[in-house]
């Protein structure tokens, strides 16, 4: 199975878009959504200097454009995409490159959607000087309980013996004076600490444009930064990349739930090398493509012909077949073949170790058929019962 990743701010380094801009279409498609985030973003990803492409309000929509045009080199017919891609995940900002990948927002709406999270999070970066630092190693319980003595959020959770910190400078650098054992400090070129209670202001500010975003249903699984689950709603899609603006990113869990679904390739879009590095550490013999330069296109299309099939939601609209958002132990109801469904009506419970879900049916419709029995274990994005859109007899 083949997944895209799309990487987060700090994987943006100066002229990295250089390469890209001598294929045909590749500068022409970067001004048109230069055109939508309302910036030369031809400018900054070729000539602009690193403390200029640092500034979140630059970087967070330079790097979904490169991601989402990056893309298309590969899968020149988006729909091609959905024949091939498994699943969709980005880090941090990285998920909007997802959602409009996997169809949920449009390319357009991804840049004016992103352009208005750079600003608003570097507006809520400039009330209180705050900052991020990866801690690389150390035992996971004495980490987290350094974090929690010296007030710090961790605020991606990466996997692979990685944690990035988030807080005040003052606490920032009470860590640097007191970190925790076999651990090693990288202060992170970035503007504040994203991903705590220091961006609640911008998570406001969004939620407040995402009411009027138009959303569609995901068409291939989109993985969730903030616990790991398969998205298969679009506006409960929408509603994650709004409140992860505040909340940590959960790479770590999203890596486990690709592991699940049977991963067996990954294509890391432009700038890439970031996320397909913790892949390799975290899912080892996973083969893997980090997309840099147009020199590395070869080799994700080769990739992307020998591991990509097709996601259970390709070819029909998600609402005719639901599916588990993460592994767990299915409990049906009783809903014999032809119930008609009200809208919003529970279909399926999913027990974990973790909690009981309830699974319902958006937009309702008739049961069809079950592709599972009371007490089957499912993976994540695993098929459970196929709907038909209307109701039947009515």
């Amino acid at each position: 199975m083949l997944v895209i990743v799309a990487p987060g701010q700090g994987a943006q380094a100066p002229g990295f878009l250089k390469s890209w801009l001598e294929l045909p279409h590749f500068e022409d498609r970067l001004r048109w959504l230069s055109a939508c985030a309302g910036m030369d973003l031809v400018h900054y990803g070729t000539e602009a200097d690193a403390e200029t492409i640092r500034d979140t309000a630059v970087a967070q929509p330079l790097l979904v454009a490169a991601g989402l045009i990056a893309a298309l080199e590969i899968f020149p017919q988006p729909s091609d995409a959905f024949h091939a891609v498994g699943a969709a995940a980005g880090h941090s900002v990285g998920e909007i490159t997802a959602a409009a990948g996997t169809g949920v927002i449009s390319a357009e709406q991804a840049l004016v959607l992103v352009r208005e999270r750079g600003r608003a999070m570097a507006d809520a970066a400039a009330l209180k000087p705050t900052g991020m630092t990866a801690v690389l190693g150390g035992d996971p319980a004495e980490v987290t309980a350094v974090l929690e003595r010296h007030g710090l959020t961790a605020a991606n959770m990466n996997g692979a013996g990685q944690v990035v910190a988030a807080g005040t400078l003052e606490q920032l650098e009470s860590l640097a004076g007191d970190p925790p054992a076999k651990a090693r400090l990288m202060p992170l070129s970035v503007a504040g600490a994203f991903h705590t209670e220091h961006m609640a202001p911008a998570e406001h500010t969004l939620a407040s444009y995402a009411k009027a975003v138009s959303v569609h249903d995901p068409r291939t699984r989109l993985i969730s930064n903030r616990d790991g689950t398969v998205v298969q709603q679009g506006r409960d899609a929408l509603g994650r990349i709004v409140s992860q603006v505040s909340n940590p990113v959960r790479w770590d869990l999203c890596m486990r739930t690709m592991g699940e679904l049977g991963v067996t390739g990954v294509i890391e879009v432009p700038p890439a090398g970031t996320l397909t590095g913790l892949i390799k550490r975290s899912l080892p013999g996973v083969e893997t493509v980090a997309l840099k330069t147009p020199d590395d296109l070869d080799a994700a299309r080769d990739l992307a012909a020998r591991h990509g099939s097709a996601a259970p939601q390709d070819g029909s609209p998600s609402w005719r077949m639901l599916v588990a958002p993460t592994k767990g132990t299915v409990r049906l109801a009783d809903l014999p073949i032809g119930t008609i469904l009200e809208p919003g009506s529970a279909v399926v419970t999913l027990v974990s170790s973790r909690d009981e879900q309830p699974i319902v049916a958006p937009h309702g419709g008739t049961v069809v058929e079950w592709l599972v029995e009371d007490g089957d274990p499912v993976s994540p994005g695993q098929p459970l019962v196929r709907l038909h859109p209307e109701a039947v007899g009515h």
